[in-house]
């Protein structure tokens, strides 16, 4: 049983305390809603804490490319609104590309990406490398690069966005499991918890890779599964070159970019299954030591610090699950882009609960859409 206190009731009560449900409740508790989150962690301790901290503008879709952007606009306003250090670095995002139909592809996203705004542009190899000197040219066709894109602190902004909506009058509780969500004529009446229940008309499900769960509570089916990502953090390296962009070998989904005095490096292990494995083994090493040793050979030279796991909730398509099903309403499936995504999507969960228009058209990003013929998949996966 919980040993926190719930209030009795709420306007709004929003699932899950990683970057997006924290975004959720602050945009909400700062437009007047009365907002209670739930989290039966630590806030953020989900896949936020695990993730590689990346937030970038180069989408292949549209609705991604605005989201993104949108989301660098915030996180280089962060300091001001909501407040909090999140160490963000503007160091860029470089794709390195080696196979003709991707340099195709990244060739018509940064097309479409210009024409929205986001300053990306294609590379030769040899400009590439000037920009990473870490990597090694071989088999190596084009890159493509935004100065804009970076990296910032996950746990920083989870913290600041916290205690904002916390200052706007939010209630967060932590540690306190949601076990149901009671409808009466297909309206949402309560939320039960282990720490008793909440009459709410309007519920937010933000659980991430727990999503589905949540869904089912409701009556909702959300098409959203787990997949672990390891990553892994070197020794402290000398020389590291200055403003090293986050670097991704696009054909291996191996990446690096600078943690303190060394480098984050993951990888995507396409042998993984589905599931809410958390902890860490050696199985993928083969295959991220031969990327490392032909992309970059002196990261392979590094030894390694620590390392860590965590979840992608991923959908069918790679894309976001963003809509509602009467007053339930739901943000996930970000798989892999939730995080860089949090800011936008906080502001157009806040529109949508409060049925105002949102600042991106979100509709393409409906559930509905599986039942359709059309499915947009995201290009530009990591």
């Amino acid at each position: 049983m919980s040993q926190q206190v719930v209030p009795p009731s709420a306007d709004v009560v929003v699932v899950g305390g990683g970057a997006v449900g924290v975004s959720t409740a602050f945009h909400l508790a700062e437009a007047g809603a009365d907002v209670l989150l739930l989290e039966r962690g630590e806030l953020g301790s989900g896949s936020t804490s695990k993730a590689a901290g990346g937030v970038r503008a180069q989408f292949s879709d549209p609705v991604n490319i605005e989201l993104g952007q949108r989301s660098l606009r915030a996180f280089e306003d962060f300091a001001r609104r909501p407040g909090g250090d999140i160490d963000l670095k503007q160091q860029g995002y470089l794709f390195l590309l080696s196979d003709p139909a991707d340099v195709a592809a990244f060739e018509g996203g940064v097309a479409l990406q210009n024409s929205l705004g986001v300053p990306s542009r294609m590379l030769t190899v040899q400009q590439a490398c000037e920009l990473s000197p870490l990597v090694s040219p071989e088999g190596l066709l084009a890159a493509a690069y935004s100065p804009t894109d970076g990296h910032c602190t996950p746990e920083g902004v989870v913290q600041g966005y916290a205690r904002a909506a916390r200052e706007h009058g939010a209630v967060l509780r932590r540690g306190v499991e949601v076990t149901g969500v009671d409808t009466s004529g297909g309206e949402i009446s309560a939320v039960r918890t282990d720490a008793g229940t909440v009459r709410t008309s309007t519920v937010v499900c933000a659980a991430g890779a727990w999503s589905a769960a949540v869904g089912e509570l409701a009556g909702v089916e959300l098409p959203v599964q787990p997949l672990r990502r390891q990553i892994l953090v070197t020794e402290p390296m000398p020389d590291l070159p200055p403003r090293l962009p986050f670097t991704i070998d696009f054909a291996t989904s191996f990446y690096f970019h600078e943690e303190g005095p060394g480098l984050l490096v993951g990888m995507s292990d396409p042998d993984e299954e589905f599931g809410f494995r958390l902890g860490t083994d050696d199985r993928w090493l083969g295959r991220l030591s031969e990327a490392v040793a032909r992309r970059a050979p002196r990261v392979a030279d590094a030894g390694v610090a620590h390392g860590w796991a965590g979840l992608y909730e991923v959908t069918p398509d790679h894309n976001a699950l963003v809509g509602n099903v009467g007053r339930f309403f739901y943000a996930t499936g970000f798989s892999g882009h939730g995080f860089l995504q949090s800011p936008a999507i906080g502001e157009v969960m806040r529109d949508l609960v409060l049925g105002r228009t949102p600042p991106i058209d979100v509709s393409g990003l409906d559930v509905r859409r599986f039942d359709g013929a059309e499915v947009r998949p995201e290009h530009n996966c990591v």
